[in-house]
This record gives structure tokens, sequence and C-alpha cells, in this order.
């Protein structure tokens, strides 16, 4: 049974410190969620046209060497 008395004194203390954390507003979820989303859509599109720009360079490159013909 000590596992049982050591899982209550667990618990009694995970919900002690769950009481003391500064919880966001829904306002804050919001505001961050949206930062994160048009982040994640900035980067995206600066990742793609990296890719592109790649992509043709490399394929110049192997059409001055002659390579896929």
């Amino acid at each position: 049974m000590e596992w049982w008395n050591r899982l209550k004194t667990f618990l009694r203390e995970v919900t002690a410190e769950t009481k003391k954390v500064t919880w966001p507003t829904r306002q804050e979820v919001i505001n961050t969620t949206t930062v994160v989303i048009i982040a994640s859509f900035i980067f995206g599109i600066y990742l793609y046209l990296c890719d592109l720009v790649f992509f043709k360079l490399v394929n110049s490159v192997f059409s001055v060497f002659n390579v896929f013909s």
C-alpha cells in the first residue's frame, strides 16, 4: 500500500502546482495562435520560393553540362 500513499501525495502536489500556474487569457491564446499560423504561412512561402530558385539553378547548371541530354 506504499504505492497508494505515494500516488495520493503525487496527485495532491500536482493539484497544488497546477493552481500556481498563470493561465493565458482567451485573447492571448487567440493572438499567439494567429501569430503562429501567419508565421507558418510566411516561412512556407519563403521555403517554396527558395526551393524554386534552387531547382531552376540546378537545372540550368545541368543543362550547361548536358547532364540530362
